[in-house]
């Protein structure tokens, strides 16, 4: 099989691709590797079975058109998490205090007479705050606005979340300390720190405007690790500039957040480390070759997750519609062959669904054809 690498991929996943022909040239390929490559007028391949990003965020690649392709999307939730976090900690100091200010201001100093006695006369123009006894709103509860609440309870922080969305799983890791609110706007009503840790869809883009911003306390810090567009960025500087808030920090700089007092911009350093890199790399590719070698799926953004042992003489996999009878009918087509059926799951996700059925005999060609051609299946595949 061919895997395509459309970004340098951490040589972690390597050892995972052996045996396949996995490089920056592979032509047609079944799977594809990438990181931040924009995907959107790339062209999908009719062997094409599956696109793996080594990070959470899937805005770089065109899901609705791999979804009506059969081409499932796999993303990596949780592997650059501690990567993330650790940068939202560090901002939440940057917030507070003036130290960059203080920093790039000493440099100034250079070649100056007594400049102990100049840091001591000059330093009162970079007083901050504590965030000790500070309330932080957290807007996203996932894997990485999970671990934020939980060390900024551990920094002495009153701690607020907001997500509609949690998981059980997420929900049972958050430290009890944490406060939850089904109201987002007492979020902006009420901390000192707000915190973005939702993915953009077209009911968060914009999350962050006029209309919010103006119910913030003033001197409010925000901080935006997940996507600049869930920002009005024209917005915030007007927040800024007229003191309500104290600070905004990005992680996703565009040229008009640039230059301004009271803006830091990052240059998109969330998951830039080598530690993020190896993780994601390492869980994007084993999600991959679980699909391509087991018809496995595992944290796809666009068909729902099913996956058990492949025991049997064959497995059949189908991406298809979630509409009535779908599912009788497959396994009329298989019963009607004289095949048993071992072991079956079939899950859906909005308005798709995917099935595996591990079989006790090899299905014949004509029955396969039977199946492809049933009204509303995608992609079949035997393995």
């Amino acid at each position: 099989m061919k895997v395509l690498k459309l970004n340098a991929i951490s040589p972690v996943a390597d050892e995972i691709f052996k045996g396949y022909e996995y490089s920056e040239h592979a032509n047609n390929p079944e799977g594809i590797m990438l990181r931040s490559f924009a995907m959107h007028d790339y062209p999908i391949g009719e062997n094409l079975l599956a696109v793996a990003r080594a990070g959470a965020g899937v805005n770089n690649i065109p899901v609705d058109k791999c979804t009506e392709q059969g081409v499932v999307v796999f993303n990596t939730p949780g592997a650059n998490a501690n990567a993330v976090k650790e940068l939202v900690l560090c901002e939440l100091f940057l917030g507070g205090r003036k130290i960059t200010e203080g920093a790039n201001w000493a440099q100034t100093l250079k070649g100056q007479d007594g400049v102990p006695k100049l840091v001591e006369k000059g330093k009162g123009k970079f007083v901050g705050q504590e965030v000790l006894g500070k309330r932080l709103g957290v807007v996203g509860l996932g894997a990485i606005g999970a671990m934020v609440a939980n060390a900024a309870v551990d920094l002495g922080m009153t701690v607020v979340g907001y997500d509609p969305f949690i998981s059980v799983k997420n929900a049972w890791l958050i430290n009890n300390r944490v406060q939850f609110t089904s109201d987002l706007n007492e979020i902006f009503r009420t901390c000192d720190y707000i915190s973005l840790h939702v993915p953009l869809t077209p009911d968060t883009r914009g999350l962050v405007n006029a209309k919010t911003l103006e119910l913030c306390k003033d001197g409010t810090v925000v901080i935006n690790n997940a996507r600049g567009e869930l920002v009005v960025s024209a917005d915030m500087i007007s927040a800024v500039e007229n003191g309500k808030i104290s600070r905004y920090i990005t992680d996703f700089p565009d040229e008009s957040l640039l230059g301004r007092e009271n803006i830091l911009c990052v240059p998109h350093l969330g998951a830039s480390t080598p530690e993020a890199e190896d993780n994601c790399a390492y869980m994007a590719a084993k999600q991959l070759v679980d699909y391509l070698e087991n018809g496995n799926i595992i944290n796809s953004v666009n068909y729902p997750s099913v996956s058990m042992p492949k025991t049997s003489a064959a497995r059949v996999c189908v991406l298809h519609r979630n509409v009535k009878e779908i599912l009788s009918k497959i396994l009329a087509i298989v019963s009607s062959q004289g095949i048993n059926v071992a072991h079956m799951q079939d899950q859906s996700k909005g308005e798709y669904a995917y099935l595996i059925l591990d079989l006790d005999d090899n299905p014949s060609a004509s029955s396969i054809d039977l199946i492809k051609n049933l009204a509303g299946i995608i992609r079949v595949r035997v393995l």
